[in-house]
């Protein structure tokens, strides 16, 4: 079954995760209080609403406890950040990440049991939300609008193949550029070179050629 997504709190970094969770062809309920933002996101996530995520009752109408990874991305106010935190915890969801405006907020958001806490000042959205569909994808970097490197974790499907198995170049239109291996980088890896359970890809190629690798050899049906 595909996952389903929530994202609380449609401002630029909000937004770009819910954008970008929506490219990827995720199902994603976007809420946030301002009815601008919400009518900005109504054609891009699956479902829009305007709520306050800090009430209970708005949560449990939404049908949140379906929502298989919510994101609280809300803006400056660190209140209603940790209040609606805590309410997605107190509601039984599976896994929560939370933005963090500093490091005392980060710190009250991982006492209260927040699966991830991210910066967005450090962290790209794009990074975040390709991170978010598949643990196994370790960095995201931008190269230009359509085009991206990134770092995986070798998947299941992958392990005990060599690349000319896996044909990656071929199939999904991407370049293996490296392999990480405990801390030696191979660079260049010959097409006869056998991938191990803790490798480290490093991938370049389109973002739509990109996204078809992950969701084929990278996320793990049990994330």
């Amino acid at each position: 079954m595909k996952k389903e997504y929530a994202v609380i709190g449609l401002g630029r970094f909000g937004g770009s995760i819910c954008k970008e969770l929506s490219r990827e062809g995720m199902e994603v309920l976007a809420i946030d209080l301002d009815e601008d933002k919400v009518n900005e996101y109504k054609d891009i996530a699956s479902h829009a609403v305007i709520a306050d995520s800090t009430d209970e009752n708005v949560l449990k109408e939404l049908g949140i406890r379906n929502i298989d990874h919510v994101i609280v991305a809300i803006g400056d106010n660190q209140q209603a950040s940790i209040l609606t935190t805590l309410m997605l915890k107190e509601l039984g969801i599976k896994k929560i990440t939370v933005k963090a405006q500093n490091d005392y907020h980060e710190k009250v958001l991982n006492k209260i049991g927040a699966d991830q806490v991210v910066h967005p000042e450090r962290d790209m959205g794009k990074r975040i939300a390709h991170n978010i569909i598949s643990n196994n994808v370790l960095d995201y970097l931008e190269l230009s609008d359509d085009h991206s490197v990134v770092e995986v974790k070798a998947g299941k499907k992958m392990i005990g193949k060599t690349l000319v198995d896996l044909d990656i170049r071929a199939r999904y239109g991407c370049n293996v550029v490296g392999i990480k291996r405990n801390k030696e980088i191979n660079v260049s890896p010959l097409a006869s070179e056998v991938i191990l359970e803790e490798d480290v890809l490093i991938i370049i190629g389109e973002d739509k050629d990109i996204s078809r690798f992950e969701k084929n050899l990278v996320v793990e049906d049990d994330e």
